[in-house]
């Protein structure tokens, strides 16, 4: 009998959707995946075939152009993603700043963008780090001051997921230098012919090369006053907070998935590589290996489920969802090492899947807030 992974929190409705997003993966993005790997993102077409399949943007309520659905349509799609490590679509970032203009924005900010971004016609990225600063949101050095009914935005970022492609860039600045955490609002940045607004250099990362992570820059950018995200100054570094849940869980269920497509990989490569005679599946050694990837990879499932309940629920906390975030990005890196092994040199070549998954896994500890703070956050809820 074959290991279930299937989520509890799976129906019929959910698993024709996870059907639907397995067919899209399958002959749209994988066939494009080497040479989106190749030319550092996917492109914008892409993009737009998945708004039009109704795989972006699905727990934003049908008002705004979403699909209407909750946490769980989004948990389906990104891991289907994961178990075919196909990591240049960040359809995660795109989701979380939907979930910022839908939680903060004003109704007209949320009219405005929202359709577009479900229909994949705008591609979101938020803009936090800076050179120097990493998890260090208070010592931000980009500047949006008022100047009557703009502001103009100075600064430079990096390490922007979807930097390259977005359309929408959240700029997260400072309004009022003189007041810590309390002077941080989020700025709005339409990128289509906006003077001063620069893309740098598609960063050359050792994973996730199928997906452009940029940096970016701002010089005397002007935008409307209504641009600022639900038009209070201030209320930035709390925006921010608010919606870490969402991102941390998003992080678990991708690890989850990740663990997952590693192990059938794994299980599938032991079965028809022979050594000494027979298939290496059958030494005590790779059985036992995958024993364990195995019972790492359902007790992962199995938290992550919970916590997709939770969030559903609305009872998800910060330090749980940080929970997610940690043990599932520690999990993932573990299983997918073990995995490498038994793929032998084959592993550390890039043609195979599990290479590529050994090289996406090592963000995860580190984007979304390093395992580092995840550990403080929980600390701090003892």
């Amino acid at each position: 009998m074959a290991i279930d992974f299937e989520p509890s929190w799976m129906n019929e409705e959910l698993r024709m959707y996870r059907d639907a997003a397995a067919r899209f993966l399958d002959s749209e993005m994988l066939p494009d995946d080497e040479a989106a790997r190749e030319r550092g993102h996917v492109g914008h077409e892409i993009w737009r075939k998945a708004g039009e399949m109704g795989l972006l943007c699905s727990d934003i309520p049908e008002a705004y152009g979403g699909a209407g659905g909750d946490f769980r349509h989004e948990a389906v799609f990104h891991g289907e993603m994961g178990r075919r490590g196909l990591t240049g679509m960040n359809a995660s970032v795109h989701s979380i700043v939907a979930h910022y203009l839908l939680n903060h924005g004003t109704e007209e900010q949320r009219q405005r963008y929202l359709p577009r971004m479900a229909r994949g016609e705008l591609v979101g990225a938020i803009a936090m780090t800076e050179p120097g600063t990493g998890s260090d949101l208070q010592a931000i050095r980009t500047r949006a001051a008022r100047d009557g009914d703009e502001y103009v935005i100075n600064g430079s970022k990096t390490f922007i997921s979807n930097g390259y492609l977005a359309g929408l860039v959240l700029v997260v600045a400072k309004t009022d230098t003189s007041q810590g955490a309390r002077g941080i609002s989020i700025m709005l940045v339409d990128t289509e012919d906006q003077p001063g607004y620069r893309v740098g250099r598609v960063l050359d990362k050792i994973g996730l090369k199928a997906q452009d992570t940029s940096e970016l820059f701002f010089d005397d950018v002007r935008i409307p006053a209504g641009n600022l995200l639900g038009e209070e100054e201030g209320r930035g570094f709390a925006q921010l907070m608010s919606d870490l849940p969402y991102e941390r869980l998003l992080i678990g269920v991708i690890a989850a998935a990740a663990c997952e497509g590693a192990y059938q990989a794994t299980l599938d490569y032991v079965r028809e590589r022979t050594a000494f005679g027979q298939p290496i599946a059958e030494f005590q050694n790779t059985r036992f290996s995958l024993a364990n990837v195995a019972t790492e990879t359902k007790v992962l499932r199995a938290f992550v489920d919970r916590c997709v309940e939770d969030i559903v629920a609305g009872r998800l906390d910060t330090a749980t969802a940080s929970m997610a975030k940690l043990h599932g990005s520690e999990v993932q890196g573990r299983v997918v090492d073990q995995c490498l092994q038994l793929f032998g040199g084959y592993g550390y070549m890039n043609e195979y899947l599990i290479g590529r998954m050994y090289t996406d896994a090592r963000i995860q500890r580190i984007y979304g807030g390093t395992n580092e703070i995840m550990k403080e956050v929980i600390a701090r809820a003892m």
